[in-house]
């Protein structure tokens, strides 16, 4: 099972994001996820929303974003990214400019968030950019509807966090049982409540592809050596 730490880019430089990188792989995170930061992140928590906003406040050239990505990819040529971006962030980079940066450096993997411009979303799968469906607990129709229809790995919540169980699927095996029920053959990566090694433990025993970590390590960005350990651990436990 892979271990997905998330990336805050830019936060609180562009620099610093590139040396965090350099720690996540060294402490054996399989896939980076790192974003683009929104000037309206509204699907964020609080935490996650105010990096972006410092980041954004910070530097506002996604230029220098790109280059901070390529540079890591550069330096570490195995490393696997799943890139986060808001829909409005992509039409303030500019389309085409985006398609480009993923098209050129092989990065296909997309957390999309938006859903208003069909023309972006066609734009994105037209070039064999993989688009991921977001499914609830509770297992939503018309979300399992659409991750079935989708060209991207699946982010299924790992955990209830409103108390939205759907009876006929209470636990997070019987979620991901019933989305391969349905013919999907693409990852199922778990997040949304991740954040000890039993939680990781839970995952993997419900047949998670992989899990998202994120609040957890930013966290730790002050201790170093804390935050690699943990990594480890959680490593570890994805592999048992």
């Amino acid at each position: 099972m892979k271990l997905i730490c998330y990336l805050s880019n830019g936060y609180p430089t562009i620099e610093s994001s590139v040396e965090m990188a350099e720690n996540y792989i060294q402490a054996g995170c399989d896939i980076i996820e790192v974003d683009f930061p929104s000037s309206d992140p509204y699907l964020e928590g609080e935490y996650i929303a105010n990096r972006m906003k410092e980041a954004l406040e910070a530097c506002n050239d996604y230029s220098r974003y790109m280059e901070g990505i390529v540079k890591i990819k550069n330096t570490h040529p195995g490393a696997k990214f799943i890139l986060l971006s808001y829909e409005n962030t992509i039409l303030e980079i500019g389309l085409e400019r985006f398609v480009k940066f993923c098209t050129d450096n092989n990065m296909k993997d997309l957390i999309y968030v938006g859903s208003h411009n069909e023309e972006v979303k066609s734009r994105l799968v037209e070039n064999g950019i993989k688009i991921s469906c977001y499914v609830q607990f509770h297992m939503d129709e018309k979300e399992v509807r659409a991750a079935s229809l989708s060209n991207g790995f699946v982010y299924m919540q790992a955990k209830p966090t409103t108390n939205n169980i759907n009876p006929a699927y209470p636990t997070l095996k019987h979620c991901i049982d019933h989305l391969k029920a349905q013919g999907i053959d693409r990852e199922i990566y778990c997040g949304v409540g991740i954040y000890t090694p039993e939680d990781i433990q839970m995952a993997r025993d419900a047949g998670a592809d992989g899990v998202f970590v994120g609040s957890t390590v930013l966290k730790l960005h002050d201790d170093i050596p804390k935050m690699k350990e943990t990594i480890a651990l959680f490593k570890k436990t994805c592999s048992k």
